[in-house]
């Protein structure tokens, strides 16, 4: 973890801050994106250490590829979507649970939107969702969250799922994608999505919070391994994290990053994410995150759903199966709810 020195600052104030020696070492997954952020907070702000957490952060491609080594205990902690691939391995016995929220898409926060061509928008051949179908629209892969904003913005237009055509990039590949018209439309996320409309080749058409509201889009995940023989460790992590949102939240306005905290969140994220001009962030839509940390059942239920329709999972699992809001729940007992800036 990175030695700073508002690291320094937060360790050296905090009563209950420990000797290096006396850390507990927590190997975590990361994307690197935005969603990371309450992450990002806890290690630049020292919560981390404060709660006696030695956080080791390790990027991967897709939350896809953390699933083994939770599963084998490599990694104690992951962050990333809900996907397919999560479902079927705790279908086949592999211990791993949900434990918070990462990123959703509440009110005004649609950060991953339906973007369209600008040429078919101009020329009118696309008006309404019900003009996805026969097009060629991008997702980041089979049995992810975009694949089910995908179908529910199908739903809505009354178009059936199968009669759209689905293209399989990565976010940042579907903006060179539109630019080509190898795709028609995408689901992209920020900060994909601004980059589009700011070169002028897509419309942001729709955003996924009105086309699917509160959408679970990330979670924290724990592997098994990790609550049964780090039971305090666990308690202790998710207590600085849910520290870490409720600094992210107050961050926010209308949908932004224009709260009274914007300055130093932004910072944080051009100091650890791959984006290092800051008015990128000022620019995009932000994600949402529950200061909480509770996530959507409903959701989440929706989705998995829809993965067992199209055939994709392999086995029995529920979401109340996979699901432990109870290292969140313990948390807010103790910090009480949060109140945005405005009710304090």
């Amino acid at each position: 973890m990175r030695q700073t020195f508002w690291a320094l600052i937060g360790l050296a104030a905090a009563t209950t801050a420990s000797p290096a020696a006396d850390l507990v070492k927590l190997e975590i997954g990361i994307s690197g994106a935005a969603t990371d952020v309450g992450f990002f907070i806890a290690d630049k702000k020292g919560y981390f250490r404060q709660e006696g957490i030695d956080a080791h952060m390790t990027n991967f491609d897709t939350a896809a590829k953390m699933v083994a080594p939770l599963g084998a205990g490599q990694l104690d902690i992951g962050g990333g979507g809900p996907s397919v691939g999560l479902y079927n391995a705790i279908a086949r016995g592999i211990d791993i649970k949900i434990v918070a929220d990462k990123g959703a898409t509440p009110a005004g926060h649609g950060f991953q939107p339906l973007m369209v061509r600008k040429d078919l928008i101009d020329s009118g051949r696309f008006k309404s969702l019900a003009d996805l179908k026969g097009l060629k629209v991008a997702i980041s892969a089979p049995g992810s969250g975009s694949s089910t904003t995908l179908n529910e913005a199908a739903k809505k237009g009354g178009v059936r799922y199968e009669d759209i055509e689905k293209m399989y990039l990565a976010f940042p590949q579907q903006v060179l994608a539109l630019s080509n018209k190898a795709i028609d439309a995408s689901f992209t996320t920020e900060p994909n999505a601004t980059e589009a409309e700011k070169r002028g080749v897509a419309v942001r058409f729709m955003g996924d919070d009105i086309i699917y509201p509160n959408h679970q889009v990330a979670v924290i995940l724990y592997a098994g391994s990790f609550i049964k023989s780090k039971p305090q460790a666990a308690k202790n992590f998710m207590r600085a994290y849910i520290r870490a949102l409720r600094d992210y939240n107050d961050a926010l306005r209308d949908g932004k990053l224009a709260g009274p905290k914007a300055d130093e969140v932004i910072a944080i994220l051009t100091e650890y994410t791959n984006i290092k001009d800051a008015s990128v962030y000022r620019a995009i839509t932000a994600h949402g995150s529950n200061p909480d940390g509770f996530v959507n059942m409903p959701t989440l239920a929706t989705d998995l759903d829809f993965f067992k329709a199209t055939g994709d999972i392999e086995g029995k699992v529920t979401i109340e199966q996979v699901v432990d809001n109870s290292f969140a729940e313990a948390v807010v007992k103790e910090l009480g709810p949060y109140k945005p800036p405005s009710a304090r």
